[in-house]
């Protein structure tokens, strides 16, 4: 008799652990669907392959605060050209940012490098990290993996949480605003330019209307608490075809 109660013990707490998993992936997955609507729906977001947008704003390195304009376009998850023009230390530069799969460049100023196997894994990480919160569907897609977590104030305002693990094998948290369902804020480990690691909080705010997609046009982030980057996406499109030329060596 207490054999048998033994092994039917035994196996109710082996059922335990997958059903918790499967409660869990249900969580998460009703909260991505919910914020997948806020954004813009299934349709609409599922349509916005290849994006682009404007943005101004202040990045800072040290106690200096310096001036930003970019200009950003994207394709997929492996695909990336950036323009920037800034003043750093009262110098203006100039930089391009091109990823084109297993290959991308970075050029300041005349100066071109090829980047190297690790510099292409960390474009491809500051890439996914930049549209999933925008677009939201690729956490959908292979190669993402997305589990609930503990949701947090953000702003003043509680959020529902999600934990998404990458193509990369890495993890980001992203938080939804629990009333709007639109993303709050995204925490992540970034690589710096001089390969130096942080932990990235990024947050989002004012959204608007842009092409039936809201977005948001106001982003803040901080590096192990340290004030990082302010800007405002002045312009956001969904493009119907882009120039093969734009993902080529920059000239």
């Amino acid at each position: 008799m207490k054999r048998s109660l033994g092994a039917l013990l035994a196996l109710i707490l082996a059922g335990v652990p997958a059903q918790s998993a499967r409660a869990d992936e249900a969580e998460a997955k009703a909260t991505l669907d919910k914020a997948i609507k806020a954004v813009g729906g299934d349709e609409k977001l599922g349509k916005a392959e290849a994006i682009s947008w404007k943005a101004k704003g202040k990045i800072t390195f040290g106690e200096n605060e310096n001036p930003f304009t970019t200009e950003t376009v994207i394709q997929g998850l492996d695909r990336h050209h950036g323009e920037f023009e800034g003043e750093f230390n009262d110098n203006p530069i100039k930089g391009i940012t091109v990823l084109d799969g297993k290959k991308g460049w970075r050029k300041f100023g005349e100066n071109l490098m090829e980047l190297d196997d690790d510099g292409i894994a960390n474009e491809k990480r500051t890439l996914y990290l930049r549209v999933v919160p925008m677009t939201l569907v690729a956490l959908k897609g292979k190669g993402f993996k997305i589990e609930s977590a503990k949701g947090e104030d953000v702003g003043g305002k509680p959020t529902d949480a999600i934990k998404a693990t990458g193509p990369d094998g890495k993890d980001f948290t992203l938080f939804f605003d629990k009333e709007t369902s639109l993303p709050a804020k995204v925490v992540a480990r970034v690589v710096g330019f001089n390969g130096e690691e942080f932990t990235q909080e990024t947050t989002y705010a004012d959204y608007k209307d842009m092409g039936g997609i809201k977005v948001a046009s106001k982003v803040v982030a901080s590096r192990d608490g340290q004030k990082f980057l302010d800007q405002e996406i002045s312009e956001f499109k969904v493009l119907d075809k882009v120039d093969p030329e734009a993902f080529t060596e920059p000239k």
